[in-house]
C-alpha cells in the first residue's frame, strides 16, 4: 500500500540522519533535508521530536525484523544463524539508529521505554524461532540473544567474520533441538 502521507519517507529519513550523525544531529530541518521536503511537513506529521524518535524506532524495529529471518517459519538452525550473518550488511543504517538510540537512553532516562521495547521485540523474536527450532532453554535462549546482538553490533563497529560464532550458535541450537 503506498504512503500517500510520505511519513515512511520522514521515518526512513530519520534512520539515516541518526545513523550519520547521531540522535544529536537529528533536527526537523536534517530529516526535511533528507527526505527533500519542508520542514515544517515533518513537525505537521510527528509534532515533537521525541514522537519523530519514537516512531522512527519502532519503524526500524519493524523493518529490521521483517528483513532478518526471525520472523519465517520452517527454518533449520543453519538457516536462522545464517540469517543473522548479515544483518548489519543488509541494515546497517536501521541497526546503527537503533544502536544510536539505546546509547542515549544513558543520558536521556525518558527514551528508556524505546530501549525496552528494541530488546523485547528481538529477544521475543530470537525466542519464538529457537522455539520452532525445538529450543524451550531459556538460558540458552539468552546467550543467542546476547551473542547475536553482540555480532550485530561488532559488524557495524568493526566488520568481522563472525563465522566461528555462528557455527557454536548453530551447534548449540542443533544439539539443544535434538533433546527436545
Amino acid at each position: 500500500m503506498a504512503d500517500p502521507s510520505g511519513r515512511t519517507a520522514l521515518l526512513r529519513a530519520t534512520i539515516v540522519v541518526v545513523a550519520s550523525g547521531g540522535l544529536r544531529a537529528l533536527t526537523y530541518r536534517g530529516v526535511a533535508a533528507e527526505a527533500g521536503v519542508s520542514h515544517g511537513l515533518v513537525r505537521h506529521h510527528f509534532g515533537t521530536r521525541d514522537q519523530l524518535v519514537a516512531e522512527a524506532m519502532e519503524f526500524a524495529i519493524d523493518e529490521s525484523l521483517r528483513g532478518s529471518n526471525m520472523l519465517e517459519q520452517g527454518l533449520t538452525a543453519e538457516e536462522f544463524a545464517g540469517g543473522i550473518e548479515s544483518l548489519a550488511d543488509r541494515e546497517s543504517e536501521l541497526q546503527s539508529f537503533q544502536y544510536e538510540l539505546l546509547l542515549e537512553t544513558r543520558r536521556r532516562p525518558e527514551l528508556r521505554p524505546l530501549a525496552e521495547r528494541h530488546y523485547r521485540a528481538y529477544r521475543e523474536a530470537i525466542e519464538r524461532q529457537l522455539g520452532r527450532l525445538g529450543v524451550s532453554d531459556p538460558e540458552l535462549t539468552e546467550l543467542i540473544w546476547f551473542a547475536l546482538d553482540g555480532i550485530v553490533f561488532k559488524q557495524l563497529v568493526d566488520p568481522a567474520d563472525p563465522a566461528s560464532a555462528l557455527r557454536l550458535i548453530r551447534r548449540l541450537i542443533s544439539e539443544n533441538s535434538a533433546r527436545a
